[in-house]
């Protein structure tokens, strides 16, 4: 399927994916086909945030002094059941799934799935996995390429 403004263009045939029944308050997340990621992010200089098991890598600010408050784009690793505590956008953020996957209030987005959450929309996402087993690939981190316009505000 492909995506324009807030409805989803169904591209396919079979009735059993068209989600039909479920509507969504933003653009439909979509999942690349046959999408792998090929290079390995664990030797990256990850920086820790205040949230535990969530860091990140800078690629790029779009602040004063490459302040990441005002929007950044960024890889995001956030361990088997870890997550972000819930926020708001104050602009565009789009996230591409490279590894793993999470959940948050709009369902389950695994390696592959692109999202585009509109201005002003709220979400708490949260890494799939068993946090209390560790890191592999039977219980992966949920890494995200993520562009955040405008920044972020934490709810709680």
């Amino acid at each position: 399927f492909a995506c324009w403004g807030r409805s989803p263009i169904l591209l396919w045939d079979d009735p059993e994916k068209t989600h039909s029944k479920v509507r969504f308050p933003y653009p439909f997340p979509m999942q690349i086909p046959g999408f792998h990621p090929s290079a390995l992010t664990q030797d990256l200089p990850w920086r820790s945030t205040t949230t535990p098991g969530v860091d990140w890598y800078l690629l790029a600010s779009e602040g004063k002094e490459g302040r990441a408050e005002e929007g950044a784009t960024v890889l995001i690793r956030m361990a088997p059941g870890s997550g972000y505590p819930p926020h708001r956008h104050l602009g565009i953020e789009e996230v591409l799934v490279l590894a793993g996957g999470y959940r948050d209030e709009l369902g389950e987005h695994l390696a592959g799935s692109y999202l585009r959450y509109p201005q002003g929309s709220e979400h708490t996402p949260v890494a799939l996995g068993d946090g209390t087993q560790p890191t592999g690939p039977e219980n992966p981190a949920c890494v995200l390429f993520a562009c955040a316009r405008g920044g972020t505000e934490q709810l709680a």
